[in-house]
C-alpha cells in the first residue's frame, strides 16, 4: 500500500481513542518506509550488529575500519576465517565481534540468502535468526522490518518505540494490545514512533 494510504490508515484507527497520537501523526506524515536490502543478507545483518548501541559517527567509522581491514576480500569470507582479535582491533566489542563470526560461519555452513529467507513467514525468519549467537529478537524485528519490508512488525523491545507510544497514549495499557489496533500496519506505526522522538533505530542510518 501507498504511504499516503498507510497515513490515511493510521489516523483513523488512533482517531476513536488516542488525540495526542492522532495529533502526532498528522504533523509527522506521510512517512516514506526506508528500504535496506541494497547489500547481500548476511552482510546487512553484520553491519546492523556492528553499528548497535552507538553513535551513527561512531559506527560508521567503526565499519570503515572492518572494510578496510578485509583488503578487498569477500567480507562474510574474511570475518569467517580472520582471527578474533583483528575484528577487535577495528573498534568491535567483544561480543560483536563473536557475534559476526557467527554469522559469517552460519551463513557459509548452512546459508543465509535473501531469497530462501524472503519466502517464509516474519515468525519463521525471526526464529532463524535468533538462532544465531548474539542476534536478539530486536535485531530480527529491525531485520524483518527494514530489509525484508515487513510491514505488520511491532518491536516491543524498542524502547523509544514502545515509550512514544505510551506517552502519546497511556502508560497504563500494555504498548502491544495498543499496537493492536494498527494491524496490518505496525511496522509503519513504530516508524512514526521513532520519528517522533528523533530517535532512528540502531543500523537504520548507516544501512
Amino acid at each position: 500500500m501507498s504511504h499516503e494510504l498507510v497515513h490515511t490508515h493510521l489516523l483513523e484507527a488512533a482517531e476513536p481513542f488516542a488525540p495526542d497520537l492522532h495529533a502526532a501523526l498528522i504533523r509527522l506524515g506521510p512517512l516514506e518506509f526506508p528500504r535496506r536490502d541494497d547489500v547481500a543478507f548476511p552482510e546487512y545483518l553484520c553491519r546492523a550488529i556492528s553499528g548497535q548501541q552507538i553513535s551513527v559517527k561512531a559506527a560508521q567509522s567503526i565499519w570503515s575500519r572492518v572494510v578496510a581491514g578485509a583488503e578487498g576480500a569477500d567480507l562474510i569470507e574474511h570475518f569467517a576465517g580472520c582471527s578474533h582479535d583483528a575484528l577487535r582491533g577495528c573498534g568491535l566489542s567483544n561480543s560483536k565481534a563473536k557475534t559476526i563470526q557467527g554469522i559469517a560461519r552460519a551463513h557459509l555452513d548452512a546459508g543465509l540468502e535473501r531469497d530462501a529467507l524472503a519466502v517464509v513467514a516474519a515468525p519463521e525468519r525471526a526464529a532463524r535468526l535468533t538462532q544465531l549467537w548474539g542476534v536478539g529478537q530486536w535485531t530480527a524485528d529491525m531485520m524483518n522490518m527494514f530489509y525484508f519490508g515487513e510491514e505488520d512488525i511491532w518491536p516491543d523491545g524498542d524502547l523509544a518505540a514502545r515509550k512514544a507510544l505510551e506517552a502519546l497514549t497511556s502508560k497504563r495499557r500494555k504498548t502491544l494490545r495498543t499496537a493492536e489496533r494498527f494491524k496490518p500496519y505496525r511496522s509503519w506505526l513504530a516508524l512514526y514512533m521513532w520519528a517522533h522522538q528523533d530517535a532512528p533505530p540502531d543500523g537504520e542510518a548507516i544501512g
